[in-house]
């Protein structure tokens, strides 16, 4: 029986997890190494070793709304895409109203985690930490949960760049950035087109004599603002769009998406074509990149050749001279480190979880990862989702599948992301937001039921069903149901335009074209259902119906 649990790591994850448990009557205890929470979101000017790092101007590419946590809405006055001191005084607000500090022990670190003795019987761990005066103590619990991310350990691969140590300037990893400070009047590469990458180029360009940015396969670029200024996952991130990906072909769905995109920016023409489809690769979130590749402050070059002193030649035997400052965006590692390699069962490029989430081959479902994940959404909802998960697990409310399953389970699903995404060691973490979600909600029982929604309460349903899929949605129903989820949806809208209402204005009648273009889209997804089923998968409807109805626990 758990009744102890050690939480890793003071961080979104971390948070939410420490909530989970006692949510289910747990006691946590959380170790976090800082002196602070938070996890990525607390910037430092300097980095330290070994934990995450952002730089001064970063602000997320995620809506509020699509971020927060399922019953704990950011303030209504805060702006959709927040900067990162926003996001810790949120972090702060939901420690403080649901009082997890006292149950986080900070300036300590967990120097191993390894299983007793008699974990057979007991599935016990023993846990060593190290305080900042470098004081070791020793700690028994009952189960673990880690939540120590994958931004900690950053990928420096100078092997793959031939005559690096030749390099006259000034070289480091997007990790220790943190301001444009050193590239004043300079010219500058930076090597990566991540989300980190685009941001640094753009912010570069600011000040840089010029910047150039080299990608290896390309990247599609979307931007945050769409249509009628909505934040772009609010507009698109429904679940009307999500059925609509499992009925039509992904042939299709990516030759659609990318035609939108290159209705805004062509792609080829500003040199940022991938090699990849749209839908293989989570794609950079980027408004400003477009115009400084078109204003010529951002040049677009190919993956880096060589380096010859200060010139930098590229695969296309192009090259840049006089070179001061190369940033190499070039991702991160993951390790858990505190680890024993017998607790992590490794599949392919990734530490073999089962949904993302446990170790599959232990006798004791006693070791749970959250947040270690990687999907076009907030890892906010993802992680607070899989702690629900784990907690009832725990608890003993749910039980796992046999070893023998989990560990099938873990290899198919590594089979599906090498299939469907492009994967390295670097991203071996990729799942569909919605479909993911949906899946642990189940296992928790608290996936909602379009089906129900439509007979029961039909206002509700029309905005769960065309509106974001926010995470209030899953404390609709089950264990751990808020009674104000309803609300929240309702006015998941208002809190959006609030921040942007700084002046009055004369309110404009709406378009009564609205519900036409609504029945319009209902009618083309029916006829592209009807050829799915009729021509592509007599399957279809049992497809559909589990989308719409599903079983609930």
């Amino acid at each position: 029986m758990v009744h102890t649990v050690a939480v890793i790591g003071a961080g979104p994850a971390g948070l939410t997890s420490i909530k989970a448990c006692l949510e289910e009557g747990l006691v946590p205890t959380c170790f976090e190494s800082s002196d602070d929470m938070g996890g990525l979101w607390k910037f430092k000017e300097v980095s330290e070793p070994n934990r995450a790092s952002i730089y001064r101007s970063l602000t997320i590419n995620i809506s509020k709304e699509m971020m927060c946590y399922s019953d704990f809405p950011i303030p209504a006055d805060y702006p959709n895409y927040m900067h990162h001191s926003k996001i810790l005084k949120y972090f702060r607000m939901y420690a403080e109203h649901f009082k997890l500090l006292q149950h986080i022990r900070f300036q300590t670190s967990v120097k191993s985690v390894r299983q007793r003795k008699d974990f057979s019987h007991t599935g016990q761990w023993q846990v060593v930490t190290e305080n900042k005066d470098g004081q070791e103590e020793r700690h028994v619990f009952d189960a673990v949960i880690c939540c120590s991310g994958h931004y900690n350990y950053p990928n420096l691969p100078l092997k793959d760049f031939p005559g690096i140590e030749t390099f006259q300037g000034k070289y480091f990893h997007s990790w220790d950035y943190k301001g444009p400070e050193d590239m004043y009047g300079k010219r500058v590469v930076v090597i990566g087109i991540g989300n980190s990458g685009g941001d640094i180029a753009v912010e570069g360009s600011r000040v840089a004599e010029q910047v150039y940015m080299s990608t290896r396969r390309g990247a599609w670029v979307i931007r945050q603002v769409s249509v009628n200024g909505l934040p772009v996952d609010m507009k698109y991130n429904t679940r009307f769009v999500h059925i609509l990906f499992q009925l039509l072909p992904l042939r299709f769905l990516n030759s659609l998406g990318e035609k939108k995109l290159n209705a805004m920016y062509d792609h080829t023409m500003y040199a940022l074509k991938p090699k990849h489809r749209l839908f293989s690769q989570i794609p950079v979130i980027n408004d400003d990149l477009p115009f400084k590749i078109l204003s010529g402050a951002v040049i677009v070059k190919p993956n880096v050749k060589e380096i010859q002193g200060s010139t930098v030649v590229f695969d296309d035997d192009s090259i840049v001279e006089k070179v001061d400052l190369i940033v190499f965006a070039t991702g991160y590692n993951y390790d858990f480190p505190y680890l024993a390699n017998n607790a992590v069962y490794k599949s392919g490029h990734r530490v073999g979880l089962y949904k993302h989430v446990f170790s599959p081959h232990l006798e004791h479902p006693t070791l749970a990862v959250v947040g270690f994940i990687h999907a076009l959404g907030a890892i906010m909802p993802q992680a607070e989702m899989q702690a629900r998960w784990v907690s009832r697990v725990f608890k003993g409310h749910k039980k796992l599948p046999s070893n023998q399953i989990m560990i099938k389970a873990v290899e198919n699903d590594t089979k599906a992301i090498e299939k469907n995404y492009v994967v390295s060691k670097l991203t071996p973490l990729h799942v569909d937001f919605v479909s993911y979600m949906d899946d642990i909600a189940g296992e928790v029982g608290v996936r909602p039921s379009l089906l129900w929604l439509f007979f029961t309460d039909y206002p509700l349903f029309k905005r769960v069903f065309w509106g974001p899929v926010t995470a209030y949605q899953y404390r609709l129903l089950g264990p751990g149901k808020w009674k104000g989820a309803r609300k929240a949806i309702f006015t998941q809208f208002d809190r959006m335009h609030r921040p942007l209402k700084t002046r009055e204005m004369v309110d404009q009648e709406s378009s009564a074209a609205s519900p036409l273009i609504k029945l319009s889209l209902t009618i083309m997804a029916g006829g592209a259902a009807m050829y799915y089923i009729h021509v592509r998968n007599p399957n279809a409807i049992s497809i559909l119906m589990s989308k719409v109805c599903p079983q609930t626990v």
